[in-house]
């Protein structure tokens, strides 16, 4: 049975049972300050189990695309030598709010797997909770009761907290669970040794497929549990686990899920992979089947959260993102031989297969594709760099033993893993000292750890029931109750606390839009708020303190001045996205935004630099429709598919319910949930400040309106004057700085012919001072010329004969320059190399450099080091 149909078979199968099917959340969470990934199929409903929503459907089903790699959940380093654990998975899940329980879910699980699938059952093994007399939590046995309908006794297992009790983090719902394993082993293999004892140990073919999760507790954060207002159930079942056991292999990378892609590494590389089926492999081929296997699962993970709208890059989710994607880098780089980008090319074959499910990655394949490409060049290239700095590392190292911190400082600087350090030392007869970079591995650990620790109290309710609600759309200011608070300790923050409002004016951030600030206000004192989010549903409202009495009556003000310049930038967002799409192309889609009150930045895709032009026809195109005074046009809760047709915009990533807002400007129609200008004349005016690349397809835009476009003309204006008064007040002047510039360049070229009629003077006065050493004609000095006139000097020397070791030093404006020319003869007689030369002189200059065996330059800092260096340099010829 195919891949697809398994999955179809799954839903379709729920969707009998009364279920909802709803699609997959985005991988990446952009609006969910808890978590960086979706890592689990329940993380998009946390809201319902915590009771701050209301669902669609008691009953839903669903795939969902899942991230494990930070945080509580990380499998990362466990991929790829193992043949079951996976970065990116899907979860197949079946829901229950307040509706069916366990006896529903588990008869259905098993009639889905015995009689749709039809598994062997004798091959299966069921687990249930066996109680927690010190939580006061029982044994499950409503559970084990109704699996001895379906199983023997024998294959029930009773299982511990850790296996057997799930828990969403440290706080939050919580419940027994009961698992599904199978056991895949060979006929005889299971005759001799009984899968039940395997089950929970980790044996790569005795698995767990499916669980049932019965959420009916909520920790509190002293740790103990409480009874939920309503029981629910929570199910997860692993897809390409499942795909193992319904193709009939023991691995899930000789399922079809991976198949294809493992054939287009192997045409690319000429290597070839070889099945779980296949015993007594070489050491060598081992290394190559993992690499092989950490590439087509670290591929799907990354071509699916840039698909979601995450771009890889130093910071949060984007470096997550990059680490996995340089992981899967290095492997092929180590392992498969390749030095140039590939990983890019199996982007075809995802969308292929998968684009049919998760049209994302179909639609947004050349985007993946460019992102991915450009991410393999430049980190090859940081290789490349690591390599340098590691030949570095071993000159100075005295011993066969690299220090460990050295080691540490090329993985934390450049991104350079450790066993690949290992491996090209063991090559030159070095190791290193691995405590020692475990050491350093665990401080920076330590650091980040610190850093980001939270503690977070349990809710104060002080007005029960669901009764908060967002009126900012119409008011800033309004009359409102306290309904919850908590405190908060970080080590980032320090205290602050978090307080729930029944009918907030304030703007939680989401949708690039920055959080609202303000007050709340009572008779008796005033409340600073510096911040407010949403999480599962909830508005929340920062501040540092908490009101003396949290139970009076308060007025919630929005700080309009922030709100007002904010809307401003938002509805300027809008407008400039139709401009670009209309100037550049309807390729042009929004890939992120940040909108805040002192600027906005758009990313959006586009295949080359925006031109000048096309910038200048873009501001003209916002200024023109903020000159039209465009109403705005605002529909709230419209069926999805009715603003669709209307026009509006669905960004990729994003989430959006059954009913949304869409705002409308004239033309321009997004669906968006941000503060918009009732009128388009109120942003007054439009200015682009910057734009560049993001990454490889990606464009990034930054531009103001407003007071701050006003504040950038004035200083325009002001820089003028100044630049006219330091010109003695033309009456033209462009006229006179044209003059300058005319003026600089004739200065510029007779400096050059001065130099270089210096350079040839010199060339007979350090020609005498040639030396002879070791059959070689040596000569290392300063001189008093630029890099230009060093170069030229250097190659007016080299005529003078076939055996020329020369070193010249410069220090211009107190830049140190080293000048390396070595005869063509010299480099190939004496294996010689110019480049080798001045990076290892560099490093008495404070620089490197490079360049031919036979010519390279090194600039540097420390112009002190400059005698150094060139008494060193006779060494390479001694």
């Amino acid at each position: 049975m195919k891949s697809q149909d398994i999955r179809k078979a799954y839903l379709q199968f729920f969707e009998s049972k009364g279920h909802l099917i709803v699609p997959s959340a985005p991988i990446v969470l952009k609006d969910d300050p808890t978590l960086m990934f979706n890592n689990s199929g329940m993380a998009q409903f946390k809201e319902y189990f915590l009771g701050n929503g209301t669902p669609k459907s008691q009953r839903i089903a669903d795939t969902q695309k899942c991230l494990r790699v930070s945080g509580k959940h990380n499998d990362l380093e466990d991929v790829g030598f193992d043949t079951y654990h996976h970065t990116m998975f899907e979860m197949l899940g079946n829901w229950s709010f307040g509706d069916y329980f366990k006896k529903e879910a588990l008869a259905w699980a098993w009639e889905f797997l015995t009689e749709v699938l039809k598994l062997d059952k004798d091959r299966l093994y069921v687990s249930v909770f066996e109680g927690n007399p010190a939580e006061n939590v029982p044994f499950d046995q409503e559970a084990f009761d109704i699996w001895k309908q379906y199983v023997p006794e024998d294959r029930i297992i009773l299982g511990n907290k850790k296996d057997n009790f799930w828990e969403m983090g440290d706080q939050g719902p919580c419940g027994p669970c009961s698992e599904i394993h199978i056991d895949l082993r060979t006929d005889a293999e299971r005759a001799a040794v009984s899968g039940r004892s395997l089950v929970n140990a980790d044996h790569p073919q005795v698995v767990e497929i499916w669980n049932n999760v019965f959420m009916e507790f909520n920790r509190k954060a002293d740790g103990s549990l409480e009874k939920l207002p309503a029981q629910h159930v929570d199910t997860g079942m692993g897809f390409e686990r499942l795909c193992m056991a319904m193709q009939n292999v023991t691995s899930n990378y000789d399922t079809d899920v991976f198949t294809p892609l493992i054939a287009k590494i192997e045409e690319i590389t000429g290597l070839k992979y070889t099945s779980n089926e296949v015993k007594d492999i070489t050491e060598e081929q081992n290394k190559t089947n993992i690499a092989i296997r950490v590439i087509v699962d670290h591929v799907r993970a990354v071509a699916f959260a840039i698909a979601d709208g995450q771009l890889p890059s130093n910071t949060g989710a984007g470096y997550v993102i990059r680490r996995i994607l340089r992981r899967a880098i290095r492997y092929g780089f180590t392992f498969l031989n390749t030095k140039e980008p590939f990983i890019n090319k199996l982007v075809a074959v995802l969308a292929d297969q998968m684009g049919e499910f998760f049209p994302e990655i179909k639609s947004q394949q050349q985007l993946v594709t460019n992102v991915i490409r450009e991410e393999e060049a430049s980190f090859l290239r940081t290789l490349d760099q690591g390599l340098q700095l590691l030949d570095k590392v071993v000159a100075e190292t005295s011993g066969k033993e690299v220090k460990g911190e050295k080691v540490f400082e090329l993985y934390d600087t450049f991104g350079f893993p450790k066993d690949l350090t290992a491996l090209i030392l063991k090559e030159k007869g070095y190791s290193f000292n691995e405590s020692e970079f475990d050491a350093e591995l665990k401080k920076q650990k330590d650091r980040s750890r610190a850093a980001s620790e939270v503690s977070t109290e349990d809710w104060q309710v002080l007005i029960p029931g669901n009764v908060e609600t967002f009126v900012g759309y119409d008011q800033t200011e309004n009359e409102v109750k306290i309904t919850r608070i908590r405190k908060v300790d970080s080590k980032k923050d320090g205290v602050l606390y978090q307080i729930v409002l029944d009918n907030t004016p304030f703007y939680p951030e989401g949708g690039g839009q920055v959080g609202d600030k303000g007050t709340l206000v009572s008779a008796n004192e005033t409340i600073d708020i510096i911040d407010t989010k949403k999480e599962n549903n909830l508005i929340l409202h920062f501040a540092k303190q908490l009101p003396e009495n949290v139970n009076a009556a308060f007025v919630a003000k929005v700080n309009t001045d922030l709100r007002t310049s904010t809307s401003k930038n938002h509805s300027a967002t809008h407008l400039m996205h139709l401009a670009l799409r209309t100037i550049l192309g309807t390729h042009v889609e929004q890939k992120g935004s940040l909108v805040n009150p002192n600027y906005l930045r758009f990313d959006f895709s586009h295949f080359s630099k925006v031109t000048d032009e096309e910038l200048r026809q873009v501001e003209a195109s916002v200024n023109d429709q903020i000159e039209a005074q465009l109403q705005l046009g605002e529909y709230r809760n419209i069926p999805i598919q009715e603003a669709l047709a209307k026009g509006a915009m669905a960004l990729f990533g994003e989430k959006y319910g059954d009913t949304v807002r869409m705002i409308e400007f004239g033309d321009s129609k997004e669906l968006c949930g941000g503060i918009h200008v009732k009128n388009t004349s109120e942003i007054w005016h439009f200015k682009i400040v910057s734009e560049g690349a993001v990454a490889a397809g990606i464009r990034r835009i930054e531009a103001i309106t407003g007071d701050a476009v006003k504040d950038f003309f004035t200083q325009q204006e002001n820089a003028l004057a100044s630049i006219k008064e330091t010109l003695k007040n033309p009456q033209d002047t462009i006229k006179a700085v044209v003059s300058l510039q005319d003026e600089n360049a004739k200065l510029k070229k007779q400096i050059e012919q001065l130099l270089k009629e210096k350079a040839k003077n010199l060339k007979g006065e350090l020609a005498a001072q040639l030396q002879e050493v070791n059959g070689v004609k040596f000569l290392a000095t300063q001189v008093d010329l630029n890099s230009e006139g060093a170069k030229d000097l250097a190659y007016e020397l080299g005529n003078l004969g076939t055996n020329l070791f020369l070193v010249l030093a410069t220090a211009e404006d107190d830049k140190p320059m080293l000048t390396c020319y070595i005869s063509k003869e010299l480099v190939a007689e004496k294996n010689l190399n110019a480049g080798q030369v001045v990076r290892e002189l560099g490093k008495y200059i404070q620089g490197g450099g490079g360049g031919q065996p036979f010519f390279a330059t090194a600039g540097g800092k420390n112009v002190a080091g400059i005698q150094e260096a060139l008494a060193k340099a006779v060494d390479f010829v001694k």
